[in-house]
């Protein structure tokens, strides 16, 4: 794992590696380890090195043996010794064991059809000094972050945004449209970011650049959900033993690393399959990491602690308070470098942190489980919708909406109001793409009340989010059953957009730790889109099959047990007497002023019905009304106004290097030398 930043500049211009040390300079936390530079004339590309596979000699940047292509990565690719082997058949010669060098080969050997070999997480630059072209690649689900800017024959690309900031050409300025896509799909999506002019390149995507410019960026990858007349017809038994077995390969192969290699346990099905899994291949007891709430709401020890026991794990847990999290929700921001609408990222930057003092590089994750196998109330919400759409006027089918919220079986009053002007919006109108996301949607974007207007105006300008969301739809999506529609949405949104980039790579690579996620290995998620709806959900059971092909390895208190949502403690963190001194002054009319994009008299509203409500509570929309606010303005802070705040963050700016490789000309001799310590 590592921080990858580069530089093909505008012909005629030569890149700085003053400049190139800076952009790595801000990614320190995701690769403490060591410092990679490479310069070519008017090309240069700089990583920082979180060191896992090959200790010793998996210093980037690595070539193939004719020194033609050079490559950097940030991830792993797991199936890195069978191509190796295959690499080798072929008459390729290796210097190293890092699975980095693997891509030198593997592009020198198929080019970009080699993408559809790789089984990794993974966002990679490859050079070629050949031709002078620059090959970018993400992996299948974007796990690991690539963003890009196009200025004036200059691209620029980083693992974050805050290393493309640093460019002397960069605007340091929030994209309102960025900020209003995140607030109504809980995703930017790939054209934007929250800062103007820097976009990510898509999840499963590759950008060719030549000396001209961009060449060619294309989807290498999507995943293709069966339509009801495509799907598996094998017996359950069989399904379920060959899902355990793909999991239990896609487990193996996350355990491979030079340092030790842990686990998270929720107390959930998917981390406890996951932790099961590791614990077969392992021949210590796995250390397993958790997290406790204070608040018994949220709190989930009990069975963790269950999960522990049965497997035979090393368990430690760190409990959280509400307090805590809004200490942490500074931090949380200027490393997702988004807007949040919850608290969840900052117990997880927490345990992480946990997890970096036990001198831990590596751990495995459930991530993947609820999109794959239909995990989440939104999949029973869409069934128990289009049920009732059927029968309109019917009060029975409605009412199986009190066995996903049970809240409505205990205020019939609210319950009323809730199932005709909610639940029931959009009722029948079952052929709209967004049908299972649209209450979701709709939802999120009433955030954007709070608005400055002439910023709204700004922000809508482009268009609707929902409408580009369905113009990016794949052209078979009309053809995916109900829940294959449902799912391609949720991981094209919320898991792509939200849960790997603000819960999951972020909040790792924050205290420099890797996640690895066995549910996301493309064979496991392939042959979860092919199952019958049923065999995921079962009437309004969620992951059936999942349960049942892990029956004989978890606890049987595990497999039974409900799904209960990750969430973290909002409102009394942010109000009552002790809020952190930063609230107060983030949602002044000044600062509010500054920033430019909210009503600094609808923040008032929202601020004073919070604290009045402190005891009772408040609704979920203005909780997530109140951290949209305020991580706009904390990542408005943080990496607009006053970037000092994020860098002071870090645990220091120096990068402390170990290779560099200049090339000055196409067939000039490579000079290699330790960089000493290069002020960022």
């Amino acid at each position: 794992m590592c921080g990858l930043a580069g530089v093909y500049e505008r012909e005629g211009q030569v890149v700085s590696p003053e400049l190139l040390c800076a952009m790595a300079g801000e990614l320190v936390h995701r690769g403490p380890d060591g410092t990679g530079l490479y310069l070519d004339r008017r090309f240069g590309m700089a990583n920082t090195r979180l060191s896992i596979v090959d200790l010793a000699g998996g210093d980037q940047p690595l070539s193939d043996e004719s020194g033609r292509y050079w490559v950097m990565q940030n991830g792993e690719i797991f199936n890195n010794p069978e191509l190796r082997d295959e690499l080798e058949a072929r008459g390729h010669r290796f210097s190293t064991r890092c699975d980095t060098e693997v891509l030198a080969h593997a592009y020198e050997e198929w080019g970009p059809r080699c993408l559809d070999k790789l089984n990794g997480e993974f966002a990679f630059a490859l050079w070629d000094r050949a031709t002078e072209e620059l090959f970018l690649a993400r992996d299948r689900f974007g796990i690991r972050p690539l963003f890009i800017e196009i200025d004036a024959g200059s691209v620029r690309f980083a693992s974050e945004a805050k290393a493309l900031l640093r460019h002397p050409r960069a605007r340091r300025e929030l994209d309102p449209t960025g900020i209003a896509e995140s607030f109504t799909l809980w995703a930017v999506s790939p054209e934007r970011s929250a800062f103007l002019r820097i976009r990510e390149l898509a999840s499963g995507h590759y950008l060719r650049v030549g000396p001209e410019g961009v060449r060619e960026e294309r989807r290498w990858w999507d995943l293709p959900f069966a339509s009801r007349d495509e799907a598996r017809s094998a017996p359950e038994g069989e399904l379920a033993e060959e899902l355990r077995a793909l999991l239990d390969d896609a487990t193996r192969i996350r355990l491979r690393a030079d340092v030790p290699v842990g686990s998270y346990l929720s107390g959930g099905l998917d981390s406890t399959a996951v932790t099961a899994l590791a614990q077969r291949h392992n021949a210590q007891p796995v250390r397993a990491f958790a997290i406790g709430f204070a608040d018994p709401m949220f709190d989930e020890s009990r069975f963790q602690d269950v999960a522990a026991r049965a497997l035979g794990v090393e368990l430690t847990r760190v409990t959280i308070t509400a307090q805590e999290i809004a200490a942490l929700m500074p931090r949380v921001v200027a490393l997702s470098e988004k807007p949040t609408l919850r608290t969840a990222p900052a117990p997880l930057l927490k345990l992480s942190e946990v997890v970096h003092r036990a001198g831990f590089k590596v751990v495995l994750t459930g991530e993947g489980a609820d999109e794959t196998f239909a995990g989440y109330d939104v999949f029973k919400l869409d069934k128990v919708r289009r049920f009732w759409a059927r029968q309109p006027a019917s009060t029975a089918r409605p009412a199986l909406l009190r066995r996903l919220y049970p809240y409505l079986a205990q205020d019939l009053a609210r319950a009323g109001a809730l199932l005709g002007g909610v639940f029931g919006a959009g009722l029948t109108e079952t052929s709209h793409p967004l049908y299972s996301h649209r209450l979701r949607f709709d939802h999120g974007a009433r955030v954007l009340r709070f608005f400055d207007p002439d910023t709204l105006a700004r922000a809508m300008a482009p268009g609707d989010p929902r409408d580009a969301l369905v113009d990016r739809l794949p052209p078979d999506f009309g053809r995916f059953s109900d829940l294959g529609r449902a799912q391609y949405l949720e991981i094209a949104t919320f898991m792509c957009g939200y849960l790997l980039h603000s819960q999951g790579d972020r909040m790792l690579m924050g205290n420099s730790v890797e996640g690895r996620f066995p549910f996301l290995d493309y064979r496991v998620a392939e042959f979860a889109a092919r199952l019958p709806d049923g065999m995921k959900l079962r009437g309004l059971r969620e992951k059936h099959l999942l349960r049942e092909a892990m029956r004989a390895q978890i606890p049987d208190q595990v497999v039974r047990r409900e799904k209960q949502p990750y969430r973290a403690p909002i409102l009394r963190a942010f109000v009552g007497p002790e809020a952190p001194e930063y609230v107060a002054e983030l949602v002044s009319h000044e600062r509010l002023h500054d920033a430019g994009v909210f009503a600094p008299v609808m923040v008032d509203r929202l601020m004073q019905k919070c604290r009045r409500n402190e005891a009772t509570g408040v609704s979920e929309s203005d909780e997530m009304a109140l951290v949209g606010v305020l991580s706009v303005m904390l990542l408005h802070e943080h990496l607009v106004a006053r970037p000092e705040l994020a860098a002071s963050a870090r645990p220091n700016r120096i990068v402390n290097g170990s290779r560099v490789v200049r090339t000055p000309g196409l067939t000039g001799d490579l000079t290699h030398e330790p960089i000493a310590a290069v002020t960022a």
